[in-house]
């Protein structure tokens, strides 16, 4: 059966080329994609599109750091999917996006192939 409805996807992310990547990625997604460039921007985003499917949240960014951002979210929305996305992977980097509520963590660079599987696991389709 053919999924009829369009997603609406987060991009919270201050770098473009990551941006561009994970657009390209899920491209073959039924979604619209609003991005945002620093934390800030992202809270101000999800609280204008409460309806937002899924969050692809970059931890390391101005303003407003991932996690942060990822906490208030939570305290607003617990439902909302949050995949954290990282470039300085440490050892307990996942543990802590866990902890604040990420439902799923990717290091970058990131595996296409591995954050469409997460990304149409997180949405049903």
């Amino acid at each position: 059966m053919e999924n009829s409805r369009r997603f609406k996807i987060l991009i919270a992310d201050d770098d473009n080329i990551s941006v561009i990547l994970l657009t390209n990625y899920l491209k073959n997604i039924e979604a619209d994609f609003i991005i945002a460039r620093d934390g800030e921007e992202a809270l101000t985003l999800f609280e204008q599109n409460t309806d937002v499917d899924l969050i692809l949240m970059d931890i390391k960014m101005p303003k407003l750091n991932g996690l942060e951002v990822t906490k208030q979210i939570k305290s607003k929305n617990p439902h909302t999917k949050i995949i954290a996305e990282t470039a300085f992977a440490m050892v307990d980097d996942e543990k802590k996006a866990i902890e604040v509520g990420c439902d799923a963590y990717i290091t970058k660079p990131i595996n296409g192939e591995r954050l469409v599987a997460m990304v149409k696991s997180m949405l049903g389709v």
